[in-house]
């Protein structure tokens, strides 16, 4: 063997040593979140962001990402809430986004999840407030909810925690899947059925402005239906995770009017059983210079994702925080 054969031999034995270790400090970290034409996806695509620094990145001190150092999180579009925290209870994914709804129906084992309590769920932060919508046509109007009855209505993915809270929310009025002719579909698939005339209404709960919505209007146009106080009333007190809320004119440019309606909470989760020091790592990058950078600039609703609002709501839910975000909380000085 010649001399450059044997450096070169020796350069790929260190090539494949280095790259082994490599490897083994790397660590993935899946984060479920939504459909494509949602928010889910988008905001969990910038956390995954904001918390990765894989092996060989710069360092957080010397301008690199000030993510948790070797970790790779990967933002996986699942059918949202109901998908994520049944995921996560399964040990399936690290980590996903879930209305406080869908979180506190499955933590405590209540409404659909009756006897399939999910016991190991985990908050890490609250996000964002998701604004329940109720899409029409251009044009298209309502004389209250009773009055879906007879159409074709898009109800959210099967077992979503919007389709959860939305067959509570018309049930008080008479509405359900007997008189309806229901839809199940995302967010996408509704905006692209209603714009079809496929659809006379579809609901669906996230933080706006919502992709798919800003399509539709910018092309068929739409309305979002207005619910009256009374409507509104009702809804928080059938699903009180759902509080009262307001979608403000010029949202959609097409919908030049405020419109009353209900949003639940985002919320970021974990299992029980994830490492604390990881996740107290990934709850430090969440909150960062670099996070805050990424979460101003990659989406609308990330600038409402604030450290000053991670724990709104939290104790209402009735979820623990996992141990790993209560310490950084607490170091923070939010928690005594």
């Amino acid at each position: 063997m010649g001399l450059f054969s044997k450096f070169t031999g020796a350069a790929l034995a260190f090539t494949m040593i280095a790259g082994a270790a490599a490897a083994q400090d790397m660590q993935f970290f899946r984060i479920g979140t939504g459909g494509a034409g949602g928010t889910y996806f988008p905001i969990g695509g910038i956390l995954a962001n904001a918390i990765s620094n894989p092996p060989g990145s710069r360092a957080c001190d010397k301008g690199g990402n000030c993510g948790v150092p070797g970790l790779v999180a990967i933002a996986q579009s699942t059918n949202a809430s109901a998908h994520n925290v049944n995921a996560i209870q399964a040990g399936q994914m690290e980590a996903g986004l879930s209305g406080a709804a869908t979180l506190h129906f499955a933590y405590h084992g209540v409404g659909k999840y009756e006897g399939n309590a999910k016991p190991d769920l985990r908050v890490i932060a609250n996000l964002f407030p998701e604004d329940l919508h109720l899409v029409l046509p251009k044009g298209g109007s309502l004389d209250g909810l009773a009055d879906l009855v007879g159409k074709r209505v898009g109800i959210a993915q099967a077992g979503s925690g919007t389709q959860i809270a939305v067959e509570l929310i018309i049930g008080d009025h008479g509405v359900n899947r007997d008189n309806i002719n229901e839809a199940e579909l995302n967010n996408s698939q509704s905006a692209e059925r209603l714009a079809d005339g496929q659809l006379d209404a579809y609901f669906y709960a996230a933080g706006t402005p919502v992709a798919a919505m800003i399509q539709l209007d910018n092309t068929k146009g739409m309305e979002l239906y207005n619910f009256s106080t009374e409507e509104v009333s009702m809804a928080n007190a059938t699903v009180p995770y759902y509080i009262p809320s307001k979608i403000p004119a010029g949202t959609y440019p097409g919908v030049a009017y405020d419109v009353n309606t209900v949003a639940v909470s985002g919320i970021m989760v974990t299992n029980a059983n994830i490492d604390e020091e990881l996740i107290y790592q990934i709850t430090k990058a969440m909150w960062s210079d670099t996070a805050r950078k990424l979460l101003d600039n990659g989406h609308p609703k990330g600038k409402v994702i604030t450290l000053e609002t991670a724990l709104d709501g939290i104790g209402g839910i009735g979820v623990p925080l996992h141990p790993g975000a209560e310490r950084f909380y607490r170091e923070a000085g939010l928690l005594e």
